[in-house]
């Protein structure tokens, strides 16, 4: 697999084995909370400070860490906040429930969501600065979903070198946009031990075949030419994955297709349990049932990490 992540690296403007060694950060602001600590604060991520809470449990001792890659839903004023419970829908509060189980959470902003907005006191849908973030970038050659990597991958150097964490146990997880993130993310990044991706495994071929939306960071010129979401997939191998899916959520409409189609990459490894498939009733939007299933599962699989 590691020609597959060479080529999919270099169609995305850089080399996966270019990882950041270090990332610098500052402590703007710290809450105690009940069972862990809130943190605010900005990291470095090549020239850009990214806002984002770093959730830290009360005890510190070879901790379990998650970068935490948030939803859209078209409510660009929310982001980590949402993924730390502070607002939004509590089902996406994955980094609240995540620290009180001994997680070290990191939860960034995305670029154009809550405090990466040119207008971050205005609630709702901002539609044209996502769109330009795009377009500006192909117009230059450059693309969005390399932006997203390189925050992402400065998140992930951030926790590895957080002395309390353990290097061997840092994952992913994120619905809807921040599946997309995942996907991607633990695609090219083998510092990443565990990802879930729940409602964002639909292949760039179905969606077109149905009409359906693609995320803006998944405008890749030329890459659905050659690849598509299980190519991605696939160089997770043998690594942890847990794929969630819903019958009706056009958004995860061929999960299946997904999983079949890169088992064998962890066949390979003989690691075909490592590779994971939920699928539940319903649509789009997270419900209790998955959430409590994503916890249990990444909970449960962190510690089988060796």
């Amino acid at each position: 697999m590691t020609a597959l992540k060479n080529e999919i690296a270099k169609i995305l403007g850089f080399e996966h084995t270019n990882l950041p060694l270090q990332t610098k950060y500052t402590v703007l602001e710290s809450a105690q909370e009940d069972g862990y600590i809130r943190q605010l604060i900005e990291y470095d991520s090549c020239g850009d400070k990214v806002p984002a809470y770093l959730l830290l449990p009360e005890k510190l001792d070879n901790n379990p860490a998650i970068l935490i890659n948030h939803q859209h839903n078209r409510e660009h004023h929310l982001g980590k906040s949402e993924a730390c419970g502070l607002a939004g829908n509590p089902l996406q509060a994955f980094g609240l429930e995540l620290s009180k189980k001994g997680f070290v959470v990191l939860a960034p902003d995305a670029l154009c969501f809550e405090k990466r907005r040119e207008n971050p006191c205005v609630e709702g849908f901002d539609f044209w600065q996502h769109f330009n973030e795009v377009c500006y970038r192909i117009i230059n050659g450059n693309y969005m979903m390399k932006k997203v990597l390189e925050d992402a991958m400065n998140g992930i150097t951030l926790l590895s070198n957080l002395p309390y964490v353990n290097g061997k146990k840092i994952g992913t997880l994120g619905h809807s946009m921040g599946g997309n993130t995942v996907l991607f993310l633990s695609a090219l990044d083998d510092r990443i031990s565990f990802s879930c991706a729940s409602g964002s495994a639909c292949t760039y071929a179905n969606r077109m075949e149905n009409n359906v939306g693609i995320e803006m960071a998944s405008v890749i010129p030329n890459f659905h030419g050659k690849y598509d979401i299980d190519d991605l997939v696939s160089c997770v191998a043998p690594r942890k994955m847990l794929i969630v899916s819903a019958e009706d959520d056009k958004y995860s409409k061929d999960a299946a297709y997904i999983i079949e189609t890169a088992t064998p990459a962890y066949k390979e490894y003989d690691a075909t349990d490592n590779l994971c498939h939920k699928q539940f009733r319903g649509g789009h939007a997270l419900t209790q049932e998955r959430f409590d299933f994503i916890v249990d599962w990444i909970t449960n699989h962190s510690n089988c990490v060796d």
